[in-house]
């Protein structure tokens, strides 16, 4: 069956999931957490990603959350969520149709939970022929999620999936500018939206096609994330001062990752534990230091750009 449906052009932020210092589920804390991505402009939202921690939660736990924001998003902006955790392709097929009966837009792939590292294209190809048919009418998209790892699903591969018009969001890790151009070369025609994920390449990416981004930087600096999918075509020097900050902010941002993007909310005056399930690298003093310094700059290109954040840092906060 095609699929008449499209997710909206702009920034679709991979949701971080707030627990409790015990480890739980704080669903008080997604309900305000997914308003604050609203309110920041997204365009959409992918929860159960692996942002959200999805490998540390139960099916129980990413069909609930999935379908806390889907409610919550309701009438505004549309939702996408992960169905292929592992396991027979059957079974995942099983998974994706519970989770597309939350109510999400489109239920997202892993690309390499559908084929192991050293099989090829053309197994991949066939599995997600299998998932399709074991799915009928569910839009699907893709993500190049690093675990359990990162399977590049080519512009040739892209072609030969493609004219199934089951696939409608792409979040894509391939870091090359050049493959892009390629990805979106061979999608033109159909309701497909690359995201693209890495900050580097995302003014390039914009400009070459691409629906918006999907990024972790997203859960740190979102309004900037929204102000560059509106601005990319500027040739003004905020806009290049915009991502030239993506660059040089790189390294921080992934460090001690999800940890320190909660830590980040919070010292933006976000009510948020930075417990995190995953095992990460520590949020050692001098990343905290980093990032109140981050937090600082992030404040002055806001003033600078005139953003009103959702939730204003303030130095007093920062120890």
């Amino acid at each position: 069956m095609a699929s008449t449906n499209s997710l909206p052009q702009g920034f679709i932020p991979v949701m971080l999931t707030p627990f409790t210092d015990s480890g739980a589920i704080d669903h008080a804390g997604l309900s305000v957490l997914t308003d604050y991505y609203m309110q920041a402009g997204s365009a959409g939202l992918f929860a159960n990603c692996l942002s959200s921690e999805m490998y540390e939660l139960t099916n129980d736990e990413r069909l609930t959350i999935t379908k806390q924001v889907v409610d919550q998003a309701a009438g505004h902006i549309p939702v996408v969520s992960t169905g292929t955790l592992g396991g027979t392709i059957a079974a995942q097929a099983d998974f994706v149709k519970r989770i597309y009966d939350t109510g999400v837009q489109a239920v997202i792939v892993i690309s390499g939970q559908i084929a192991a590292a050293d099989e090829s294209d053309e197994v991949f190809i066939e599995r997600m022929e299998e998932l399709m048919h074991l799915t009928p009418g569910v839009p699907l998209g893709f993500y190049e999620c690093p675990v359990p790892y990162k399977r590049l699903i080519n512009a040739d591969v892209l072609a030969k999936l493609l004219p199934s018009k089951r696939l409608i969001y792409h979040k894509d890790t391939c870091l090359d500018a050049a493959e892009v151009e390629r990805r979106l070369a061979v999608a033109q025609g159909y309701n497909f939206g690359l995201y693209d994920a890495y900050m580097v390449n995302a003014t390039s990416s914009l400009k070459a096609g691409a629906a918006g981004l999907s990024c972790i930087q997203g859960n740190i600096y979102p309004e900037l994330i929204v102000w560059i999918c509106e601005h990319y075509a500027d040739a003004s020097p905020e806009a290049q001062k915009v991502q030239q900050f993506f660059n040089d902010s790189m390294e921080i941002v992934h460090s001690a990752y999800p940890t320190i993007a909660k830590y980040s909310l919070m010292k933006r005056g976000f009510p948020i534990s930075t417990y995190t399930r995953r095992k990460v690298d520590p949020l050692t003093e001098a990343l905290k230091e980093g990032m109140d310094d981050l937090l600082i700059t992030i404040d002055n290109l806001h003033d600078e750009l005139g953003i009103k954040p959702v939730y204003q840092h303030s130095s007093a906060l920062v120890s």
